[in-house]
């Protein structure tokens, strides 16, 4: 079964940056839908980003400050994130499309505070 790992998180002061890493148990370049989501306390989980071979979609909160992008070399997708703010905290997820399964990671924290 194909698992995704999540990591990069931490705790960061507002205006700096993170980048998170996703990387699969299996040949990542076999996933045709990618993304991260994000959950913060006590709300939903919310889709941040998508990554197609078409193109990348980004929700408006986050559009020009954070970047999504695959690097099949080493087998990762990375979320750059720039100019945080302290609602940016939250639980960051990944997910994978590999053709008939979604599959989701245990999540990564980003923190923001002062």
């Amino acid at each position: 079964q194909v698992q995704v790992v999540e990591s990069g998180g931490g705790l960061v002061q507002p205006g700096g940056s993170l980048r998170l890493s996703c990387t699969p148990s299996t040949t990542i370049s076999s996933a045709t839908n990618m993304g991260w989501y994000r959950q913060r306390p006590g709300e939903e989980r919310r889709w941040v980003t998508t990554i197609m071979k078409s193109g990348t979609t980004y929700a408006n909160g986050v559009k020009g400050r954070f970047t999504v992008s695959v690097d099949n070399a080493e087998n990762t997708m990375y979320l750059e994130m720039n100019s945080l703010k302290v609602e940016d905290t939250a639980v960051y997820y990944c997910n994978m499309y590999f053709g008939t399964t979604w599959v989701w990671g245990l999540g990564t924290q980003v923190t923001v505070s002062s």
